[in-house]
């Protein structure tokens, strides 16, 4: 396996995550001008009340940075070891369409049943690379 098919996944998450940033910025100009928000009422974001389908989408955007730092650091420990093999590979993937999707649910119809259970198995499928990665290197 080519050693850079474990770094195609995190590069894939990275540019979702500039989609979802384009998205958030767009919704909130957008709301913020149809509803007559000066910008610079907007300097701390947390201080607007901003509309459930503005602020789902935001509220995604942070969530890429919270649980997939882990997953950018597993993956390139993986791939500066040269251990990306398939099972590694198709964990990151995993991973990855797992994101998407949580992102897409959630700034959507937001329901968190569902929400919740994409996390989960993308931890799982994180786990994989983790505990992996572990018994190979300690």
């Amino acid at each position: 396996m080519e050693a850079s098919a474990i770094l195609q996944p995190v590069i894939a998450l990275g540019l979702w995550t500039g989609v979802v940033m384009i998205w958030m910025f767009v919704t909130r100009i957008s709301w913020a001008n149809s509803s007559g928000l000066n910008i610079q009422d907007a300097a701390h974001t947390r201080d607007v009340k901003w509309p459930s389908e503005v602020a789902r989408i935001s509220e995604n955007y942070n969530h890429l940075f919270e649980q997939p730092t882990l997953f950018y650091a597993t993956a390139l420990a993986i791939a500066i070891m040269g251990h990306g093999d398939a099972v590694a590979v198709n964990a990151a993937w995993t991973f990855v369409v797992l994101r998407v999707i949580h992102s897409l649910v959630q700034a959507t119809f937001n329901l968190v049943s569902i929400r919740l259970g994409l996390f989960l198995l993308s931890w799982a499928a994180l786990l994989v690379m983790i505990i992996r990665e572990a018994m190979m290197i300690f």
